[in-house]
């Protein structure tokens, strides 16, 4: 049996930049086991997994490590592949059944847009190790449902972190957030991601973070929209816009290989 698969760079018209993910259709399910030894060959942030369900499509995702209950970036390039390969009609709304409920995308004028729902940060008090780790002390710490956020005190803090990948592996968390307002323009917030717990060291542009960083710099800021920008040496734009409990967030993508699995 031959399976399509795509690698997509998400959050960027540019190829070799953005957040690479891959895109399995599945003619009918596979197991959790199979899924995750074919994202840790693909070894990339994400690997999704689509099977069609009707007009929609049931959708997962996997890093080379775990399965994750949301992933922008690869619903991003799930759709543009759909569209791309002609699995949905140019324009039509890409539907998708996922661990977070009904997503759903959209295009519009270039751009792909993504309906997640929000996580919003609570403050928490911040884990013994992890200042230490991330290399920074931070003037807040929240917590969303999936990462901790830290603010810090500007733009170049953010790019020059180095953190201790070994020693943050170590803690509690699955993800931690990075994040300030902006300096550079064009954007007014940026951020980087660190998930070496779940397999991913750095994660070059990364949409659920987004859920949580949109609705708190609205807080912040007394805004509901914003241009993000993610500032990992990849690096990567979206178009983030705060709609009740929803963020709506638009990303461009690009495709940069097509092939099969043979299994």
């Amino acid at each position: 049996m031959h399976v399509p698969i795509l690698q997509v760079d998400a959050f960027t018209a540019e190829p070799f930049t953005g957040n690479p993910a891959a895109v399995c259709l599945l003619p009918s399910p596979r197991d959790a086991e199979w899924m995750q030894r074919v994202a840790g060959e693909m070894n990339l942030s994400e690997t999704a997994f689509l099977i069609r369900r009707g007009d929609a499509f049931d959708l997962r995702w996997f890093t080379p490590a775990t399965e994750v209950d949301l992933c922008g970036h690869a619903t991003l390039a799930s759709a543009h592949a759909l569209w791309e390969l002609g699995e949905l009609p140019r324009g039509a709304m890409a539907e998708f059944h996922t661990k977070s409920g009904r997503l759903t995308a959209t295009q519009e004028d270039g751009w792909i847009e993504l309906d997640f729902p929000a996580t919003p940060p609570s403050p928490a008090e911040l884990p013994d190790g992890l200042a230490e780790a991330i290399g920074v002390r931070p003037h807040y710490v929240g917590k969303s449902r999936f990462d901790y956020l830290l603010e810090v005190g500007d733009e170049r803090t953010v790019r020059e972190l180095k953190p201790d990948l070994a020693r943050l592996a170590t803690l509690p968390v699955r993800g931690v957030i990075v994040t300030s307002r902006a300096s550079s323009e064009g954007c007014d917030f940026v951020s980087r991601f660190f998930a070496p717990a779940a397999g991913v060291d750095e994660d070059p542009v990364t949409g659920s973070a987004h859920c949580c960083l949109g609705p708190y710099w609205r807080d912040r800021l007394g805004r509901t929209t914003f241009v993000a920008r993610q500032v990992s040496p990849r690096g990567g734009t979206l178009r983030i816009r705060i709609d009740g409990d929803r963020v709506k967030m638009q990303g461009q993508a690009v495709t940069v290989l097509r092939g099969e699995l043979c299994v």
